[in-house]
């Protein structure tokens, strides 16, 4: 199977979502650990040689192991290997130190109220320095750049909202962020995205809103939750000619 072929389905079933070459083995792993063709304890194969039989290079591969861990479903041994600890299904993925639902929870809690103080808090600077990155970001076709600017624009916010607490809360997090924010983009497509509900967050800001931000940033948050929600449902909705380990998906075009 060509990845330039391969396709998933969205919330139109008519509509089919076309998926990278990392997101092909991913699935193609994930549901060979599910249905236990890999059981706990296993380790996975080594990449040279998952490489040569789902014939995709190496960073691909690696892309997609990271992806694994980052479910719960492997763990990597330094010299060993990597390993299966988990047969699912897969439910809080984790980014770093923190789970996505912890992250989701603090956020609700930490940047509504950030937005809302920094929408009569913000300074002309402040609007100059978060519409200038906004603008970087839309311009940025370079997954680990944008994913850098992504989590200073949040913390960018927190330095406009005038408290020193928030932005030490948003640095502490700011590796999870950053790890989210990487996972959504690969697997999720989630930067254009982003990016309007980013620029409807600095718009009610500009307008010195309070309402308006804390509604921008519910919705940006809203839409994270969904995203995480669909990329872990989707391992039980994998196409068969993705999932058969007769039929090993192979790189292609990468989109």
């Amino acid at each position: 199977m060509n990845l330039s072929d391969s396709q998933t389905g969205g919330s139109v079933p008519s509509v089919p979502r076309r998926v990278s070459a990392m997101e092909a083995v991913l699935t193609y792993l994930r549901h060979a650990i599910e249905q236990g063709e890999y059981a706990v304890g296993d380790k996975l194969p080594s990449e040279a040689e998952l490489c040569r039989r789902l014939e995709v290079s190496r960073p691909v591969l690696r892309e997609a192991l990271r992806a694994l861990q980052t479910m719960g479903l492997t763990a990597s041994r330094t010299g060993k290997g990597t390993f299966v600890i988990s047969s699912g299904p897969v439910e809080d993925p984790t980014f770093g130190d923190y789970t996505a639902s912890d992250l989701l929870e603090v956020r609700r809690h930490v940047e509504l109220p950030v937005a809302g103080y920094a929408a009569v808090r913000r300074s002309a600077e402040d609007l100059d320095h978060l519409t200038h990155l906004l603008e970087r970001m839309e311009r940025e076709t370079d997954t680990t750049a944008w994913v850098a600017m992504d989590t200073l624009f949040h913390l960018t916010i927190a330095q406009a909202a005038r408290n020193p607490v928030f932005r030490k809360v948003i640095e502490e997090i700011r590796d999870a962020l950053a790890r989210q924010s990487a996972f959504l983009n690969e697997l999720g497509d989630r930067r254009e995205q982003a990016n309007r509900e980013h620029r409807a967050i600095v718009e009610a800001l500009s307008d010195g809103s309070e309402p308006d931000a804390v509604a921008a940033m519910a919705h940006h948050l809203q839409r994270v939750e969904s995203t995480l929600s669909t990329i872990v449902r989707r391992g039980s909705e994998t196409d068969d000619r993705t999932a058969s380990p007769m039929k090993p998906p192979m790189e292609g075009q990468q989109e």
